[in-house]
């Protein structure tokens, strides 16, 4: 069964809930206040099966202007608008804005009916309708069949079914999405059934028992029933005025606005990339970083605008990109349409699409953003995720988020990937995290450019500390894209790492021939010394110009470790002390203070370091006063 959602637009008190009334027998006035006051304030929802068998959700919106907000919400997942215009009144002002709201959120098929025609002679009826037909020149009804009916009378309701079905059967098909979303626009609470919502799902499939999450506030929760038009289904597609009872969630922590999704499918944010049209008819421009309200699905939210292309202002009629800058998060994906009113007083001025819906604060007036976000609107889907990629810059982007900005399946997404890395405009690393070719390069320089300007600070040393070198590239913020940055390097045969030393390929230290002799002298020193080196303290005394120089040579080399400060050991040395350590233990189970001075021939300003650095080697592990060989 072909499913389809009708909203009604049109003026205050200009017959819409009549109309509906008169077609469906439901009133879709629920509120005590509406009906004393004989208006519209909150959504309604009616439903009405077609002749050829289309299941019709009807969202009956508000037409007072102060309640405009209402509308868009309501407005938010029609496939088909009914203008309403009465016939003893013609176009009036929130018909007009009505009009442009639809427009904006890319509803592109609709029908015109004259209501109350009950209330006009014929001749009135032809002035109307050709007024009608004057303004909607410049809109996208400029087409549309006109529909004359009397909610009263009966008139021209078959017609409007007739005509109705006729615009159903030409509707192209609806991409149904592979994340489901249902935006809320009511939450109650039902004995029996826990928490409900309701709302017109606008993407996606979902079942009954399937875990759900609840955005923006990011709560996990189950399905556990469906109801289309009050009757229990076990699936529900989008197109639908959809009620959910959900399982492990409390009333008091969803509000109008908030998104139902499938589970983990979304992200938050309090920015948002947009491509921005700024009505014609808005009465002064809009400046730069002026305070708005922004309407996505259900929600209404204030925020800045911030244009992306250095303009100070924006004449009526205008369109740039812009960026968004919310007071709340909101959860939204590529491609949704918005609606942006102004502050005060409150007009419908403009709207637009989601560019990109985790956005973050750019450089203003950069050309290569404008040019990737203009790639990211209407680009090819190779290039749409190319470019997501790219604006991550260094940062790198993992495959659950790419999954999220692009909005497309998984096996198109890898397929997309594949294609990217095989051409050489991404690098894939850690399974699953991307990197822009562009910002690859730069990081390669970045990094040469440390390892050079360490070896030219430090000749004697044989390379940078690898945490030393990640401490300083503060622009990688992930460990997984430095160790891969170094892999890259390490395949090309651009560095070499030794002891986590990272040099340049082929880069010896070189040592003067004063060097090298005190530098053979200091080695031979520490070698006889065995296990009572000297403090370097006194190698200071003795050769004050070169031991410390010497000294980094030696370390750098691994020819002698350091034990503490000022204190040494010559790597033969060390080697025997870890032998003869661990051939006690294994024979003895345990080794005391006494015992280690004794089989070292040392004396506690000595042996307190060494066992120490044999703790810290992992060689062995203290126990109490004792230490014991570690497994």
């Amino acid at each position: 069964m072909r499913r389809i959602i009708l909203g009604t637009a049109g003026h205050i008190d200009h017959g819409k809930t009549s109309l509906i009334k008169a077609l469906t027998g439901i009133d879709t006035d629920r509120l005590k206040e509406e009906k004393e006051r004989g208006i519209t304030i909150e959504l309604g929802f009616a439903h009405l099966t077609l002749p050829d068998g289309t299941l019709v959700g009807i969202v009956d919106v508000p037409g007072h202007e102060k309640f405009v907000k209402n509308m868009v919400a309501g407005a938010s997942g029609i496939d088909v608008v009914a203008l309403i215009v009465a016939a003893d009144e013609g176009v009036m002002p929130q018909t007009k804005e009505h009009i442009e709201i639809c427009e904006l959120l890319g509803i592109r098929y609709g029908i015109i009916v004259i209501t109350k025609i009950d209330l006009v002679d014929k001749e009135w009826l032809e002035l109307v309708r050709e007024d009608i037909r004057e303004y909607m020149k410049e809109t996208f009804l400029s087409n549309a069949p006109i529909v004359e009916v009397s909610s009263v009378t009966g008139e021209g309701l078959d017609k409007f079914i007739e005509t109705l079905t006729e615009i159903v059967q030409r509707l192209p098909e609806k991409e149904i999405g592979y994340i489901f979303r249902l935006p809320v626009d009511r939450v109650f609470t039902i004995k029996g059934f826990g928490t409900v919502v309701t709302g017109t799902t606008i993407s996606g499939n979902i079942k009954v028992g399937d875990e759900v999450t609840v955005y923006p506030v990011g709560i996990n929760c189950k399905i556990r029933s469906i109801q289309v038009h009050g009757k229990s289904v076990n699936e529900v597609g989008p197109s639908t005025r959809t009620a959910l009872s959900l399982q492990g969630v409390n009333k008091e922590d969803i509000e109008k606005g908030y998104v139902v999704a499938s589970k983990d499918s979304l992200f938050s944010s309090y920015m948002v990339d947009v491509f921005f049209q700024f009505l014609s008819s808005a009465e002064r421009p809009l400046k730069n970083r002026e305070k708005i309200r922004f309407h996505i699905g259900t929600a209404e939210l204030l925020g800045n605008i911030v244009f992306l292309n250095a303009k100070e202002k924006l004449i009526p009629g205008e369109s740039c990109y812009a960026q968004i800058r919310l007071e709340g998060p909101v959860s939204v994906l590529r491609g949704d349409r918005f609606v942006v009113r102004s502050y005060s007083p409150v007009r419908t001025i403009g709207g637009g699409e989601i560019v990109h819906p985790l956005a973050k604060k750019k450089k203003i007036s950069s050309e290569e953003i404008i040019s990737r976000l203009s790639i990211i609107y209407r680009g090819k889907k190779e290039d749409v995720v190319e470019s997501f990629i790219f604006i991550e810059g260094f940062l790198g982007i993992n495959k659950k988020v790419l999954l999220f900005l692009s909005n497309m399946p998984e096996e198109e997404l890898d397929e997309i990937i594949d294609r990217l890395s095989s051409s050489k405009k991404i690098h894939v690393y850690e399974d699953g995290h991307y990197i822009h070719e562009e910002f690859y390069n730069k990081l390669k320089e970045v990094i040469l450019s440390y390892i050079k300007d360490y070896h030219s600070q430090y000749p004697l040393r044989s390379g940078i500390p690898k945490e030393e070198l990640r401490s300083k590239l503060r622009i990688i913020k992930d460990i997984k894209l430095f160790n891969y940055m170094l892999e890259g390097l390490l395949h090309e045969e651009i560095i070499e790492i030794e002891r986590d030393n990272v040099r340049l390929k082929d880069y010896k230290p070189n040592l003067t021939d004063e060097q090298e002799k005190v530098k053979e002298e200091i080695e031979k020193i520490y070698k006889k010394s065995n296990f009572q080196p000297p403090y370097f303290k006194e190698i200071r005394e003795k050769y004050p110009d070169l031991a410390d120089q010497v000294l980094e040579y030696l370390l750098s080399q691994g020819i002698l470790v350091k034990i503490k400060e000022d204190l040494f050991l010559h790597k033969d040395n060390v080697e025997k002390l870890f032998s003869i350590v661990r051939e006690f233990l294994e024979k003895n189970k345990e080794m005391s203070v006494k015992d280690f001075k004794e089989l070292t021939n040392t004396t506690r300003k000595y042996s307190i370091p060494f066992l120490e650095y044999l703790d810290k080697s992992h060689v062995t592990v203290r126990v109490g006063d004792v230490r014991k060989l570690r497994k």
